[in-house]
């Protein structure tokens, strides 16, 4: 079972940068794709960006377009979340996640991300 672990989390100010690291245990190259997803207190968790891992393929939610980006490094079986202007409502808990076309996905444990106004 692959583990992943998240950091890069922390407390910035609105209008700031932060860069999020999710490091597998295994190789990512056998994953279709990893994602990060959010959850703030009291709401749904909700998807933030996917990338496709063999291709590149990228998908986000709209409320972080043009903001956030998504990368992988297949070699350092990592995947990364950039994010800039950073607003208060992007402030939850990050979770990494590894999807397989089985749908046997496994989450990270999870990163906190506060942005004060």
């Amino acid at each position: 079972q692959v583990q992943l672990v998240e950091s890069g989390g922390g407390s910035v100010q609105a209008g700031g940068s932060l860069r999020l690291s999710c490091t597998a245990s295994e190789s990512i190259s056998v994953m279709y794709a990893m994602a990060w997803y959010r959850q703030a207190p009291g709401n749904q968790r909700e998807l933030v960006a996917r990338i496709t891992v063999s291709s590149g393929r990228t998908n986000y939610a709209d409320s972080v377009k043009g903001r956030f980006t998504i990368s992988r490094d297949n070699v350092e079986n990592t995947a990364y979340l950039q994010m800039n202007s950073l607003k208060p409502e992007d402030t939850a808990l990050y979770y990494c996640v590894a999807i397989r076309t089985t749908g046997a996905n496994t989450w990270g444990q999870g990163t906190q991300v506060t942005v004060s106004s």
